[in-house]
């Protein structure tokens, strides 16, 4: 993950946890869905023609929109796909917020990893070929790599509070930052390499499985997770 640039401020780590947030409003869930169709769009034109081949016009007509709408929610092509690759990283922090407080935080996490990426269903399964698509395209395009890593960073940013309700009161802050940027850190690297392969997205080289060796060996050394949790 990039480091923080000079402007960013690190967020405060409070134990407070993000599952309690009120509903979002009418408004605000149309336009999450609107978001998101023009991230589908943009995806499948990524995918058909490549980041190059594609414009932020075909992307809105594909999706159904003017393309003044596009641009009220994205800054450019690149940056539509931002919400189809951020679900993932909601879906886990929702898993790891249903957490019971007490609960082991190593155990909580590989839980809640293992959880997120495996595949009940055929969605779920749809949402982790598009992902494997895009980080693909992006190797090619440093600014769709660029969406990819702002978004990696930002679930790192809201992982934190749901780490140290986990943890505890007593918990170091510093070791708390560090756990949240290996699970974090994890389920990328994870990602990043199934994506280079040709392996399925359950089984041998899976996410799942992936992602739960990624978050043994990055947090295999930390005390934090070494030690009984205090509730």
């Amino acid at each position: 993950m990039p480091s923080p640039s000079p402007g960013r401020t690190l967020p405060r780590v409070s134990t407070k946890s993000s599952a309690a947030t009120r509903t979002p409003s009418l408004t605000e869930r149309r336009k999450a869905a609107t978001q998101f169709d023009i991230a589908r769009a943009a995806a499948e034109l990524f995918t058909e023609r490549g980041p190059d081949g594609t414009t932020a016009e075909e992307i809105a007509v594909r999706a159904g929109v003017a393309l003044r709408t596009f641009y009220r929610y994205f800054r450019n092509k690149q940056d539509a796909v931002g919400p189809l690759l951020a679900i993932g990283g909601d879906h886990w922090r929702e898993r790891l917020a249903a957490a019971e407080p007490g609960t082991a935080l190593p155990r909580a996490l590989e839980t809640a990893v293992t959880a997120s990426l495996t595949v009940p269903h055929e969605a779920k399964a749809e949402g982790l070929r598009w992902t494997r698509g895009l980080l693909r395209a992006s190797a090619e395009d440093p600014a769709l790599r660029a969406v990819w890593y702002r978004v990696n960073q930002e679930s790192e940013d809201k992982l934190i509070p749901l780490v140290a309700r986990l943890a505890g009161d007593d918990a170091d802050p510093l070791e708390i930052r560090l756990a949240a940027a290996a699970a974090t850190d994890a389920i990328r690297v994870a990602l990043e390499t199934w994506a280079e392969s040709d392996a399925d997205v359950e089984g041998p080289g899976s996410p799942a499985e992936l992602a739960v060796r990624c978050l043994r060996e990055l947090t295999g050394g930390m005390r934090l997770l070494a030690q009984p949790q205090k509730g």
